[in-house]
Protein backbone atom coordinates (compact mmCIF):
# COMPACT_ATOMS: atom_id res chain seq x y z
CA UNK A 1 0.00 0.00 0.00
CA UNK A 2 1.43 3.24 -1.16
CA UNK A 3 1.63 6.39 1.02
CA UNK A 4 0.93 9.66 0.32
CA UNK A 5 3.67 11.86 -0.02
CA UNK A 6 4.48 13.59 3.51
CA UNK A 7 1.50 12.03 5.55
CA UNK A 8 1.94 8.71 7.51
CA UNK A 9 -1.66 7.75 5.94
CA UNK A 10 -1.76 4.87 3.35
CA UNK A 11 -3.59 5.96 -0.25
CA UNK A 12 -6.08 4.02 -0.94
CA UNK A 13 -6.87 5.50 -4.62
CA UNK A 14 -9.79 7.88 -3.54
CA UNK A 15 -8.88 11.24 -5.40
CA UNK A 16 -12.05 12.64 -6.56
CA UNK A 17 -12.05 12.35 -10.57
CA UNK A 18 -13.19 14.86 -12.61
CA UNK A 19 -17.05 13.97 -14.40
CA UNK A 20 -16.23 13.77 -17.80
CA UNK A 21 -19.12 16.18 -19.97
CA UNK A 22 -20.44 13.94 -22.39
CA UNK A 23 -22.72 15.54 -25.21
CA UNK A 24 -24.83 12.66 -27.34
CA UNK A 25 -25.50 13.66 -30.86
CA UNK A 26 -28.65 13.43 -32.42
CA UNK A 27 -27.74 11.08 -36.04
CA UNK A 28 -27.79 13.04 -39.35
CA UNK A 29 -30.68 12.27 -40.80
CA UNK A 30 -31.32 11.35 -44.96
CA UNK A 31 -34.08 11.13 -47.32
CA UNK A 32 -34.97 8.38 -49.51
CA UNK A 33 -35.90 9.68 -52.59
CA UNK A 34 -37.32 7.79 -55.79
CA UNK A 35 -36.80 8.57 -59.47
CA UNK A 36 -39.15 8.38 -62.27
CA UNK A 37 -38.98 6.30 -65.03
CA UNK A 38 -40.57 5.20 -68.31
CA UNK A 39 -40.49 1.72 -67.49
CA UNK A 40 -41.46 0.71 -64.30
CA UNK A 41 -45.38 0.21 -63.54
CA UNK A 42 -46.95 2.20 -61.48
CA UNK A 43 -48.43 -1.14 -59.52
CA UNK A 44 -44.95 -1.86 -58.81
CA UNK A 45 -44.22 1.20 -57.37
CA UNK A 46 -47.14 1.02 -54.80
CA UNK A 47 -45.79 -2.76 -54.19
CA UNK A 48 -42.41 -1.46 -53.33
CA UNK A 49 -43.62 1.48 -51.22
CA UNK A 50 -45.64 -1.33 -49.12
CA UNK A 51 -43.41 -3.78 -48.47
CA UNK A 52 -40.09 -2.34 -48.33
CA UNK A 53 -41.61 1.15 -46.51
CA UNK A 54 -43.95 0.18 -44.73
CA UNK A 55 -46.88 2.77 -46.45
CA UNK A 56 -50.72 2.26 -46.59
CA UNK A 57 -51.65 1.77 -49.98
CA UNK A 58 -52.76 5.57 -49.84
CA UNK A 59 -49.87 6.87 -48.99
CA UNK A 60 -47.72 4.80 -51.11
CA UNK A 61 -50.54 5.71 -54.01
CA UNK A 62 -49.84 9.79 -52.83
CA UNK A 63 -45.97 9.04 -53.34
CA UNK A 64 -46.20 6.87 -55.87
CA UNK A 65 -48.06 9.63 -58.20
CA UNK A 66 -45.44 12.72 -56.89
CA UNK A 67 -42.73 10.31 -58.34
CA UNK A 68 -44.99 10.18 -61.72
CA UNK A 69 -45.98 13.91 -61.74
CA UNK A 70 -42.87 15.56 -60.37
CA UNK A 71 -40.28 12.87 -61.55
CA UNK A 72 -39.08 12.24 -58.38
CA UNK A 73 -40.61 11.58 -54.99
CA UNK A 74 -39.72 11.72 -50.93
CA UNK A 75 -40.95 8.40 -49.31
CA UNK A 76 -39.03 8.93 -45.87
CA UNK A 77 -36.33 10.39 -44.31
CA UNK A 78 -33.94 7.48 -42.02
CA UNK A 79 -30.86 7.51 -40.26
CA UNK A 80 -28.16 7.08 -43.09
CA UNK A 81 -27.80 3.14 -42.98
CA UNK A 82 -31.64 2.50 -42.15
CA UNK A 83 -31.88 4.74 -45.11
CA UNK A 84 -29.19 2.96 -47.55
CA UNK A 85 -30.20 -0.52 -46.59
CA UNK A 86 -34.19 0.65 -47.63
CA UNK A 87 -32.52 1.90 -50.98
CA UNK A 88 -30.58 -1.09 -51.02
CA UNK A 89 -33.90 -3.33 -50.95
CA UNK A 90 -35.80 -1.51 -53.85
CA UNK A 91 -33.15 -1.65 -56.20
CA UNK A 92 -32.35 -5.30 -56.09
CA UNK A 93 -36.26 -5.69 -56.03
CA UNK A 94 -36.60 -3.70 -59.02
CA UNK A 95 -33.71 -5.46 -60.43
CA UNK A 96 -35.32 -8.88 -59.85
CA UNK A 97 -38.79 -8.30 -61.43
CA UNK A 98 -36.89 -6.44 -64.49
CA UNK A 99 -37.12 -2.03 -63.47
CA UNK A 100 -34.89 -0.12 -63.62
CA UNK A 101 -36.29 1.76 -60.75
CA UNK A 102 -33.97 4.28 -59.32
CA UNK A 103 -33.92 5.26 -54.90
CA UNK A 104 -31.72 7.92 -54.23
CA UNK A 105 -30.20 8.73 -50.88
CA UNK A 106 -29.78 12.69 -49.80
CA UNK A 107 -28.82 14.31 -47.03
CA UNK A 108 -32.28 15.57 -44.99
Amino acid sequence: MAKKHGSDKPDFGTDTLEKEQVKIKEPSMYKVVLINDDYTTRDFVVEVLVEVFGCDATTATRIMLDVHRKGRGVVSTFTYDIAVSKAGQVHHRARAEGFPLQCQVEPA
